[in-house]
């Protein structure tokens, strides 16, 4: 089956996807709003030791709601998860969200999970006081969602560090003839490296497409030492860095269930194993969210579906993780 990336090689090019971002320059953060076009069934993956999530446990297959509203990636630390409390805010007063009772007189319930990186120690002011500028973030990000948006230094990577190098905001996509669509927006703040050791060449470049990040290739006689981590974060063997956390999230156009979503994140979580190197470590937070937009129905041959969608995630997870850092650069 052919497959290539999508119009825009963006998250947006699944039908049914809008992103948006904002950031502050001062503070050097900044957060990013994935919003579908209509509510979503979505799952979570949390594969770090040093999550901070909004959420997450709603996405539970087993849980009363089965889709959201919108899906925050923030800087900021435990301050940052106050950005979706700006998306909840303005998706409640457009009376998008659950609803339980059905009365005009009850608010309805925005179901906005969220994550969030460390950049808390990145030089920017943080000086806020009682005032954090999150909430604001949210919704100027929410405000701005659209099919078109800004890699590298943007949204809630603004203020990211990929091992030694500077993080940032990724995308890719990957469109197959029989009209399958998935794409992958991944904020990249890893303690790991995504370069190979002693070069400039992506842990992803086997995944690359149409040169989207530069078209790096090891040497032939490359030999990697095992436990040579190259321009991690860290200094000798003992200092660790500790501005961390990879976001993403993954969308796909067919109908899934919570279960299948699942599943899908799963598996697309695999691809920042395969662009980042140490990844899921004690102080990393990585969070792997799955949509499913429903655009088409598929009926047949399910289990050989997910496992289609899972590894053409997972693809697009680890394209995404290299480009933004090279758009970055």
């Amino acid at each position: 089956m052919a497959v290539r990336p999508g119009r825009s090689n963006l998250i947006t090019d699944v039908a049914g996807i809008t992103v948006g971002s904002a950031h502050d320059s001062l503070r050097e953060t900044g957060a990013t709003v994935i919003r579908p076009l209509r509510r979503s069934v979505a799952a979570a993956m949390v594969a770090g030791g040093g999550p901070g999530t909004r959420e997450t446990d709603a996405l539970a297959p087993d849980g009363l709601v089965d889709e959201i509203d919108a899906i925050v990636l923030s800087g900021g630390s435990v301050y940052g998860l106050a950005a979706a409390d700006g998306v909840a805010a303005v998706l409640g007063r457009e009376r998008a969200g659950f609803s339980l009772q059905g009365r005009s007189d009850v608010p309805v319930s925005p179901i906005v999970p969220a994550a969030i990186l460390y950049d808390l120690a990145n030089g920017g002011d943080k000086n806020w006081s009682e005032n954090p500028p999150y909430r604001d973030l949210g919704i100027k990000a929410l405000r701005s969602c659209g099919s078109e948006f800004e890699l590298g230094r943007a949204g809630a990577a603004y203020g990211a560090r990929a091992g030694a190098s500077r993080g940032g905001l990724g995308s890719a996509s990957a469109v197959c003839d029989d009209g399958l669509e998935v794409g992958a927006l991944v904020a990249v703040n890893a303690f790991g490296s995504v370069y190979m050791p002693g070069t400039d060449v992506f842990w992803a470049w086997p995944f690359e497409q149409q040169g989207e990040f530069g078209s790096g290739r090891p040497p032939s006689d490359y030999a990697l030492d095992l436990d040579d981590w190259g321009a991690a974060k860290r200094s000798g063997s003992a200092t660790v860095d500790r501005v961390n956390t990879t976001l993403g999230c993954v969308a796909v156009n067919v109908a899934l269930t919570p279960s299948e979503a699942r599943r899908v994140a799963k598996m697309a979580m695999s691809g920042l194993a395969r662009a980042i190197r140490p990844v899921f470590a004690p102080f990393d937070g990585d969070v792997v969210f799955c949509l499913s937009t429903a655009e088409v129905t598929w009926s047949h041959a399910r289990p050989l579906l997910i496992a289609r969608l899972g590894e053409l995630a997972a693809a697009c997870v680890a394209r995404a993780v290299a480009r933004g850092v090279w758009e970055a650069r």
